[in-house]
């Protein structure tokens, strides 16, 4: 139910989403989605919460600690690449939600826990990064995070616009392995910059 939920809802935002469309979809009836969800808001939220602990979730499996630092980055660079690029309903949920505000993932409980794992999976690395010398000190994951994501989601978000401006696809698979290596290359320089200078 949550799969068919998340393209309606995708495809046609909060407001143009049809309860009685996804209910037809999953042979279920509206009240029964009601029954489970509350309202059709509820079933956003956790349409909403379902996506975004896709992601963590991978994030949080990820085994980066046998790695440098620098290739640990680029491992989460490129996690996110790839997730971004094959869930792109996650991305247009994330920018539904934008529009909205964030009102509907603000009522989330379990909204606290859905950062821990990308801060968590990044200060990992920079702490080691920083101890090997190797990463600048005025950064935190946070910081790092919204440069991954904004590359990421850029990409996918405003691959319309973006070709009918410049008359490129941002997800042509010929340019595939050049963008991915981009976003690493992108993130590892930024950490690296001006290391043991003053």
């Amino acid at each position: 139910m949550l799969a068919v939920a998340t393209t309606e809802f995708a495809d046609h935002g909060f407001s143009g989403a049809r309860v009685d469309e996804i209910a037809a979809r999953t042979r279920t009836t509206k009240r029964m989605i009601y029954y489970y969800f509350g309202s059709k808001r509820g079933l956003y939220l956790a349409v909403l919460e379902h996506a975004y602990a896709g992601i963590r979730a991978l994030e949080a499996e990820l085994e980066v600690d046998h790695l440098d630092p620098a290739r640990a980055m680029r491992a989460l660079a490129e996690l996110t690449f790839d997730h971004h690029e094959s869930h792109p309903d996650f991305i247009r949920l994330v920018t539904i939600e934008n529009i909205h505000r964030a009102e509907h993932l603000r009522q989330s409980e379990v909204l606290p826990g859905l950062a821990a794992p990308a801060v968590d999976v990044l200060g990992g690395i920079l702490e080691r990064g920083r101890a090997a010398g190797l990463f600048r000190a005025d950064v935190d994951a946070v910081d790092v995070h919204m440069v991954i994501s904004a590359f990421c989601i850029f990409r996918t978000a405003n691959r319309h616009t973006f070709q009918a401006v410049f008359d490129r696809d941002l997800l042509d698979p010929d340019r595939r392995a050049h963008y991915r290596r981009m976003v690493g290359d992108l993130v590892v320089e930024y950490l690296t910059a001006h290391v043991g200078r003053v």
